[in-house]
């Protein structure tokens, strides 16, 4: 299966002023391009590229750095758009993934302490993940590509501390781009069909 840049489902202008257009064309049109370029090129060079993009990041994931770093951030860029609407973040959560939040994380603010300071304390580039693992919500975190696929969890929510996702917009302020995330960006309509499916 090959792998396709998806069309951001929004404007590059939408999640403006937390993530500018010109944040987006670079992010969006240059670095997850460039993913599936690569990608696709290792894909086929590794006898992969028939098989899914999940299944790729599975089985290249230890035994073929190159191929799995484009795929594994192909697979977190496809959900990434995704995980960003305007107006979107804050408190309001839908009943289901509320109530996950409120069993498995201990409430919402300490879900959001715990997600940002998981996005702080990656040392370097990487991500920063709400996953379902064993039935449950999780706090995760990732160096570079990885994802919580190849560690036995399903991704419903990542945030990428890449600096090209943030440098334009926040310089070094990583923690004030993780604050705006949370509270202006996520679209919890895709966390919960994530959550559903997982």
């Amino acid at each position: 299966m090959a792998f396709e840049l998806p069309d951001l489902p929004y404007d590059y202008d939408a999640l403006a002023p937390f993530m500018s257009r010109e944040t987006l064309e670079y992010h969006h049109d240059k670095h997850h391009k460039a993913y599936v370029d690569n990608g696709n090129k290792l894909a086929a060079e590794a006898g992969m590229d028939s098989l899914s993009l999940e299944d790729v990041v599975r089985q290249s994931f230890g035994s073929n750095a190159g191929l799995f770093n484009n795929a594994a951030q192909h697979y977190n860029h496809v959900h990434f758009w995704k995980w960003m609407k305007k107006d979107g973040g804050g408190t309001a959560l839908p009943g289901k993934l509320a109530a996950a939040v409120d069993s498995d994380l201990g409430g919402y603010d300490k879900f959001r302490a715990d997600f940002i300071n998981a996005g702080m304390t990656q040392f370097g580039s990487g991500w920063a993940w709400l996953a379902v693992k064993d039935g449950k919500l999780e706090v995760m975190k990732t160096p570079n590509g990885e994802n919580p696929l190849v560690h036995g969890a399903t991704p419903v929510l990542g945030v990428d501390v890449w600096e090209h996702s943030y440098y334009i917009d926040y310089r070094n302020a990583r923690p004030k781009y993780l604050e705006a995330f949370v509270d202006s960006l996520i679209n919890w309509d895709y966390v919960l069909e994530l959550y559903e499916s997982a």
